[in-house]
């Protein structure tokens, strides 16, 4: 049996990392049901059917990429072409200029006499390994859009596929924990879209204020790249300063100097609270994660790190695991009390039902739930208010 148990786990994790990629397939179309969740449901709850909502939310998504991409691509593609045709020249006043001072003439020599040739011959590869990983992450992330539409298209099918599996005394903790998970992915990308806007905005304003051309591509494919952790500042800084060096060397080091400003303002406070305000989590857990997270599984364990770690925080919390330094409260003794009414209150509503329907119902009881707790915890000028609107 030990030698069973030895190869089933040794068999287990070698199908773990071959199907590396279909796991963050689905993590991926997961994050975007929870994203677009909400905006599906406003649609249905003006009353239009969920097959149109849904329609309605993955073809905005579409239009907005398609404005995104038409609106960035091309002007960066004529920038970078532009600052190619003026490189001799550009190349030619830096070296005038670092020839001055004999401790830079050794690099103005270097750059006198790069050859071009030899650097394109030794980049070919990586540009064709480039291109490979960028072709399999395009056909990966079109994979996870359609899993994800084809999700929220059978949700009830699949969520009674879900419920089907577990004990009906633990319906109503389940689905508190699917709504939860829900609240952290849209958190995490209301976060994501905070920080990309808020980037994209100060770059447009910094470009204009000096008077460079295509503020606004650049400004738009910078808060674009400022997703990614850790190469995302070279992807915002490096079209802009490349930008810059056609208005000389006075604005491309202000451009430098403000952007690396903004850069240190983002990781330092502005992620910390923006993230930590959406995923209830402390500044302290916000850099452990994505240091952790860029350890264990690089730029995909760092985009990861934040959601995952909420969610391994709310999973401890609705299952109640006990800390080892935590007493039981009196806030913990009522919640345990409203837990075990609403569990016989579903068992008794679903009894005889099959579990796609008894799904229906212990969503049901958990959104009310969740309204009775945002009312209790609303502030009392507000309570006061709508009595008085009442």
């Amino acid at each position: 049996m030990t030698m069973i148990t030895i190869v089933l786990i040794v068999a287990g994790w070698w199908v773990m990392i071959r199907l590396y990629p279909v796991f963050l397939v689905l993590v991926a179309a997961l994050t975007i049901v929870g994203t677009l969740g909400p905006a599906v449901q406003w649609f249905e709850a003006r009353r239009l059917q969920r097959g149109f909502s849904i329609a309605i939310v993955f073809s905005a998504l579409l239009v907005i990429t398609l404005l995104i991409i038409t609106l960035t691509i091309p002007e960066l593609l004529a920038q970078v072409t532009s600052l190619v045709d003026q490189e001799p020249a550009l190349r030619a006043r830096l070296v005038a200029r670092l020839a001055r001072s004999p401790l830079t003439a050794p690099l103005a020599e270097a750059l006198r006499t790069i050859q071009y040739d030899v650097l394109m011959k030794s980049s070919a590869a990586l540009a064709f390994e480039f291109s490979t990983r960028v072709l399999e992450v395009f056909a990966y992330s079109l994979g996870a859009i359609f899993l994800a539409l084809y999700m929220m298209i059978d949700r009830d099918r699949l969520r009674g596929g879900l419920f089907a599996i577990v004990p009906r005394s633990q319906h109503i903790r389940l689905s508190r924990v699917i709504m939860n998970l829900e609240t952290i992915v849209g958190g995490y990308i209301r976060g994501q879209v905070i920080t990309c806007a808020l980037m994209a905005v100060f770059i447009f304003i910094l470009l204009v204020a000096c008077g460079i051309p295509n503020a606004l591509a650049i400004a738009v494919f910078g808060g674009v790249a400022d997703v990614l952790p850790y190469i995302g500042i070279f992807l915002t800084m490096g079209p802009a300063i490349l930008a810059a060096l056609a208005r000389g060397p006075a604005v491309t080091m202000i451009v430098l100097v403000l952007m690396l400003a903004y850069e240190e303002f983002e990781s330092r406070v502005l992620v910390p609270v923006v993230y930590g305000r959406a995923l209830r989590l402390p500044s302290s857990v916000v850099f452990f994660s994505l240091i952790a997270g860029a350890t264990l599984m690089g730029i995909v364990g760092a985009l990861l790190a934040l959601p995952v770690a909420a969610a391994i925080l709310m999973l401890l919390e609705e299952l109640r695991v006990e800390m080892p330094g935590e007493t039981e409260s009196i806030e913990k003794a009522e919640v345990q009390k409203k837990d075990d009414r609403g569990e016989q209150e579903y068992l008794r509503r679903t009894e005889g039902m099959p579990a796609e329907q008894a799904a229906g119902v212990a969503v049901e009881i958990t959104d009310e739930r969740k309204k009775e707790e945002i009312g209790q915890h609303a502030p009392p000028e507000a309570s006061l208010h709508d009595k008085k609107l009442g």
